[in-house]
């Protein structure tokens, strides 16, 4: 990510020389939350692991050479606030965050939690008030066949059409939830895969955009946040997202045209969400389909990451040993 003014790039004239991309630095981030939250796996604590998760994506934060401003992320008086401003200053960047991915995949012990940061230009991630949204995410392969106004069914299948595949090959992740209920009765009656997921919805979206997943189609209800930090993880990965705001009380409406959208029913496209350039880092809490989860050692622990960015152009999975003192009585080991 450079500087506020552009990637200015020398010449021979007076233009500023442009500074390296910081996109692989952002893994620092990702891989202290994960070392965290990992902490509280299977011990019925969501409060417990999203603030374990959180205080260790705010530390790295503080050490990053950006001046950071956070426009998606928690609430007022949490560590990670909207509006908060971090990093030892440098390049000027907006921050969408989420520690914990699926705090509730880890307080159960369960499948596909991590931590997740989305960087960008100033002005370039969306800010949107906290309610629900409808969503449809897709990889590049189905880019430019989905329509979330039509039903499910008709997605169903131009997906389908998009892969050459028949309609039963498809698989459709959906969050196990009370609201899906007639979502999920139609996409059964469309002959379609179901995977049921209860936490997680970035990390189905990212897992439907990337090939060797087995994973097609993410559709569902969920949140604002969720929506903004899977936009820019589509974008990196040539994914489509489309994205509805589901207001549930008059209240949220008058959120919603605070923020400067009047037409609640407009249907926001990938780039509308994250534009310009964008980094997305993710690393792993538990292990899943996309990222393993942190394994602990006696004096050191693994990450799984996932790095990606549209200026540098690339897509990296970072396997990291992390050590807890210098003085070190375990080998490293080759990843299995």
């Amino acid at each position: 990510m450079s500087d506020a003014g552009g990637d200015r790039r020398d010449r021979g004239g007076d233009a500023e020389p442009a500074r390296a991309c910081l996109c692989e630095s952002f893994a620092r981030v990702t891989e202290r939350a994960a070392l965290g939250g990992a902490r509280w796996l299977g011990r019925a604590d969501q409060e417990g692991a999203e603030d374990a998760a959180a205080s260790g994506m705010r530390l790295a934060l503080e050490l990053m050479p950006i001046a950071g401003r956070i426009v998606i992320g928690g609430d007022e008086g949490d560590q990670l606030a909207i509006g908060n401003q971090v990093g030892v200053g440098g390049a000027i960047v907006d921050l969408a965050l989420d520690p914990l991915e699926g705090r509730g995949v880890v307080a159960r012990g369960g499948h596909g939690a991590m931590s997740m940061i989305a960087v960008g230009e100033p002005g370039s991630l969306r800010a949107l008030p906290h309610m629900y949204m409808r969503k449809i995410a897709v990889g590049p392969r189905a880019r430019g066949h989905i329509d979330l106004l039509k039903p499910a069914g008709d997605n169903v299948r131009a997906v389908a059409d998009s892969f050459g595949r028949a309609v039963n090959d498809i698989t459709v992740i959906v969050l196990d939830r009370p609201r899906h209920h007639d979502l999920i009765e139609e996409l059964r009656a469309s002959g379609a895969r179901i995977k049921l997921i209860q936490d997680g919805t970035v990390t189905a979206s990212i897992s439907a955009a990337i090939r060797g997943t087995n994973d097609h189609l993410a559709i569902g209800i969920g949140g604002t946040r969720q929506a903004v930090l899977t936009a820019a993880a589509l974008r990196c990965l040539g994914g489509e997202l489309q994205a509805q705001l589901w207001p549930t009380t008059r209240t949220e409406i008058e959120q919603a045209r605070e923020q400067g959208i009047e037409d609640v029913e407009r249907v926001f496209a990938t780039e509308e969400l994250a534009s310009g350039e964008v980094i997305v880092a993710a690393t792993g809490v538990s292990n899943g389909d996309l990222l393993r989860g942190v394994r602990f050692y006696a004096d050191s622990a693994r990450t799984h990451s996932l790095v990606m960015c549209t200026r540098c152009n690339w897509v990296r999975f970072v396997d990291g040993l992390h050590f807890f003192s210098r003085e070190r009585r375990e080998e490293v080991r080759l990843l299995a």
